[in-house]
């Protein structure tokens, strides 16, 4: 693998993650593919991913446990270190506050934010010395505007945008870029018991969004064309949010 074309990808199995994953591909990165269960279609993206030509890593653990965290991120980068990593690793357990349990708090804080501070950590670690890298994290509309039902969910993204910004403060003078993708409505198994005929009317562009539309916004940030841009969340909502 070359370490400037490659991207460490968490949550890279399915939906959004697999998209940016295979897309990242046909535009010439090799890939590092993070994963927790979904061994089966990890495998369907990495096979993917190698009939375009390049490498794919597969990658199965834990991102909200730091001991795995480690274990499997420190050997390999002491070796190499990517050119970008997108922390795209996310879960939901969608229920009103008063009813919340504190399992479905955890579960959903642990995965979407602890999960990027604890791989964020060690991969900024070793781009510091080589003065370059790039780095997206995926949040979500909901991290935006806040969504009933979502106080774990809305929380956890939120945070992410402003861990993001303040990352990109910290490491900016190292040419190291941090910027946020916040998806709206997207086609993925997350909203497929979702009330559409509710919620499309409030979109302008009166539909959800692709699985593609938020990986070219991704291969964009990772581009020479975004070379300026840091601290920056692009919605990819269809003015749901603007």
């Amino acid at each position: 693998m070359d370490s400037v074309r490659s991207v460490f990808i968490t949550g890279g199995s399915r939906g959004i993650g697999a998209a940016i994953a295979r897309h990242l591909a046909t535009v010439g990165y090799d890939i590092w593919l993070n994963y927790n269960t979904s061994d089966q279609a990890a495998r369907a993206v990495q096979s993917d991913i190698e009939k375009c030509g390049r490498r794919c890593l597969l990658l199965p653990f834990d991102i909200s446990d730091q001991e795995q965290v480690a274990e499997t991120l420190e050997p390999l980068l002491a070796k190499q270190v990517p050119y970008a990593f997108v922390h795209n690793a996310g879960i939901a357990r969608d229920v009103l506050l008063p009813m919340m349990q504190f399992d479905e708090w955890q579960q959903v804080l642990n995965t979407n934010l602890t999960g990027f501070f604890l791989t964020a950590r060690l991969i900024v670690k070793h781009m510091l010395p080589q003065r370059a890298g790039r780095i997206v994290a995926i949040s979500s509309v909901s991290g935006q505007t806040g969504q009933a039902g979502q106080v774990n969910y809305a929380a956890s993204k939120a945070g992410l945008i402003g861990a993001a910004k303040s990352l990109a403060r910290e490491v900016a003078k190292r040419n190291i870029l941090v910027n946020v993708v916040a998806p709206g409505l997207i086609e993925t198994e997350m909203i497929e018991e979702l009330p559409m005929e509710r919620i499309l009317p409030l979109i302008p562009l009166a539909r959800c969004g692709k699985v593609e539309e938020v990986a070219g916004v991704v291969d964009f940030l990772l581009s020479e064309a975004a070379s300026y841009m840091t601290g920056q969340v692009l919605g990819v909502n269809g003015g749901l949010y603007m």
